[in-house]
């Protein structure tokens, strides 16, 4: 009861779309239906007690009984409750029946067997006692037959039950319909990065002749990147962000960038628009993660509640029959965020993608005398010329990252006058008169 009622109040005070509550688990209306499921099962006498008694006894027990929600091959879940009844004479034997459940299988096995039945059955009773009273165990020579020396016969029955289907129709229906609506939201939320990342390129390329914000765009997402909002690759805290994760590091990184003024810095006012964008998406993939979450805690607590009423354990196995592309089966922030890495966050290129693998600073034009490759170890260093350089990534680097290039022409400039001149060499910068 009170899981029914916070979950009707998140849905109303968190702000959520209508269309989106409309779509959400129907909490309520599924238990409702358990109810009924619960009622059904104890009319056959298959209460909660003895349906455990059945499901954990052993193999060799004289009743077997076995709930599947989908048949091999099928792309829908249709439960089906077959028992393996043990019946002498048409008697159920099973000492675990209770006296209700006895009569209700004993009843059903015999609308089934037909009188061309009995007699095969008949038939197969004396041939089976004539083997028995001729035949002795393998092993340590005790009879197959049971005190009367008569085993009876196994029948599978089907129990037909109505409202455990009316139950998981309803409610593979709605996690249907939630695959349905993440999918558009998805959509919607690529086409939202693929037009941000536009505005940012615009916003971001550099210019002789106007003005350009690649830098704070640049430190922006480096602190998106550290932030790991909705997604994290560190190999002690990897995977994805519950939502309460995802909204403290999202209130980080708006903090870091206040605390560092970098919207307020912004020379394009294109700049500022696309940073706003920025936050609302971010704002609209939490609220996203928010209702998955939800409705995934709604699932799970119906399907547990299901199973203390009946003992059938379908938890674990609903998620693994259900042919669910989304809510069960993973994230709508893992998939948008590599959206956004691609598309978005590429715009703007890192230092770290340029990074030269010995020094750690950027990767132009290094110059040392050594003769040996520091990472392959080959002796061609020496036998370099301006002839294998990449000219085109160089005037990439320089265009990309001017402070960074000049920092190191710098650092080479210094660490040549030392080779050519000694350790008392001092560098100065070119002055123009």
């Amino acid at each position: 009861m009170k899981f029914a009622h916070d979950f009707k109040q998140n849905l109303a005070s968190q702000d959520f779309p209508p269309h989106w509550v409309e779509r959400a688990i129907p909490y309520s209306q599924l238990k409702k239906c358990l109810k009924k499921v619960q009622r059904e099962l104890q009319d056959l006498g298959l209460d909660q007690e003895t349906l455990r008694a059945l499901l954990t006894a052993e193999e060799t027990a004289p009743v077997a009984l076995q709930y599947k929600l989908r048949e091999s091959g099928s792309k829908f879940v249709r439960p089906k409750l077959t028992v393996n009844v043990h019946l002498r004479d048409g008697v159920a034997v099973d000492a675990s029946l209770t006296p209700t459940s006895r009569g209700f299988l004993e009843k059903l096995a015999s609308e089934i067997l037909d009188e061309h039945e009995r007699e095969s059955l008949a038939q197969i009773r004396a041939s089976r006692q004539t083997d028995r009273e001729t035949t002795t165990d393998a092993n340590n020579g005790v009879s197959n037959g049971d005190s009367n020396g008569d085993n009876g016969n196994y029948e599978t029955i089907q129990v037909p039950l109505v409202f455990d289907a009316e139950f998981f129709d309803m409610l593979q229906s709605d996690v249907n319909e939630l695959d349905a609506l993440q999918a558009e939201e998805q959509k919607q939320l690529t086409a939202e990065i693929t037009e941000l990342s536009k505005e940012v390129s615009a916003a971001s390329r550099p210019s002789r002749f106007s003005k350009s914000d690649l830098a704070r765009w640049r430190e922006i997402f480096e602190l998106y990147l550290d932030s790991n909002v909705f997604f994290a690759t560190q190999e002690c805290d990897h995977g994805a962000r519950s939502s309460q994760r995802a909204l403290n590091q999202l209130q980080w990184f708006q903090n870091e960038v206040e605390n560092r003024n970098l919207a307020r810095k912004f020379k394009v006012p294109q700049s500022r628009q696309a940073f706003s964008r920025f936050l609302q998406l971010n704002a609209s993939l939490l609220k996203n993660l928010q209702f998955e979450e939800l409705n995934k805690l709604a699932v799970s607590k119906i399907l547990k509640k299901f199973d203390k009423r009946t003992a059938f354990g379908v938890s674990k196995s609903f998620p693994k029959v259900i042919f669910s592309k989304g809510l069960l089966a993973g994230s709508i922030a893992k998939d948008v965020c590599a959206s956004m890495s691609q598309e978005l966050v590429s715009v703007v290129p890192q230092i770290n993608d340029y990074l030269c693998p010995v020094c750690f600073s950027v990767a132009y034009r290094p110059r040392r005398k050594e003769t040996h490759c520091p990472l392959c170890r080959a002796d061609v260093v020496m036998s370099a010329s301006a002839d294998n350089l990449d000219h085109r990534l160089e005037k990439y680097l320089e265009k990309y990252f001017p402070k960074e290039v000049k920092e190191k022409q710098r650092s080479n400039d210094i660490e040549r006058g030392i080779e050519d001149y000694g350790p008392g060499y001092k560098h100065q910068d070119c002055l123009v008169m």
